[in-house]
């Protein structure tokens, strides 16, 4: 007999990041499929124009809500940091961009080394939120943070993603990258809004 509680619960994630997927399912152990739009073949390309990590993921959760019509969870996350006037924020995923350009990974971190240059209080922080869109009237929102500081230099570490080589944890008393495999869940802004999300989805699943 198949028990309904060994089935994962499936969600729309409302990303088009796979990196994003593949660290969101670890984090939330299982308990849930995430099936990103391009998976199904659906054009994913909202229009992010909010003034917050909460309104952003919001958007993002709603927009694909209004296609698919079933549960969405959503991210919106970003550095924030303070030399920067807490910049790039809600804007880091296209920080330096241009219209001509895209910048990589590595080309974002770089230039954010480029900016720190001189610079001695490296303060920042990531920030995480997470919107799980059940239905219109039902709508659940995490927002977690953590704290650190910009190195000088880039970790030669090979775990992480994003700007996770030049983010010192404060909590974990190393840069993101250098963690070990499956660590970073632990003392990461995600990892952190998602142990939250995982009780809620846990009683979703229950009822």
């Amino acid at each position: 007999m198949i028990l309904l509680h060994t089935i994962p619960m499936k969600l729309y994630f409302a990303s088009g990041n796979l990196h994003k997927k593949m660290e969101m399912e670890s984090l939330l152990e299982g308990i849930v499929g995430l099936t990103l739009p391009k998976d199904e073949g659906i054009e994913f390309d909202p229009d992010e124009n909010g003034s917050s990590f909460v309104e952003n993921a919001i958007i993002k959760a709603k927009t694909l809500y209004d296609v698919v019509k079933a549960p969405v969870l959503s991210d919106d996350s970003g550095l924030c940091v303070k030399a920067l006037d807490w910049g790039p924020g809600i804007h880091t995923a296209r920080f330096g961009d241009t219209e001509e350009k895209k910048l990589d990974s590595r080309e974002k971190y770089m230039l954010l080394l480029e900016k720190m240059k001189g610079v001695e209080d490296r303060e920042a922080y990531f920030t995480c939120a997470l919107c799980l869109y059940l239905s219109p009237t039902r709508i659940y929102v995490i927002q977690e943070e953590a704290k650190g500081k910009i190195s000088l230099e880039p970790s030669l570490g090979k775990e992480g993603f994003g700007y996770d080589p030049v983010f010192f944890s404060d909590e974990a008393g190393k840069i993101v990258a250098d963690l070990e495999k499956g660590e970073k869940g632990k003392y990461s802004h995600r990892g952190k809004a998602a142990r939250v999300m995982m009780e809620l989805l846990k009683k979703e699943i229950e009822k």
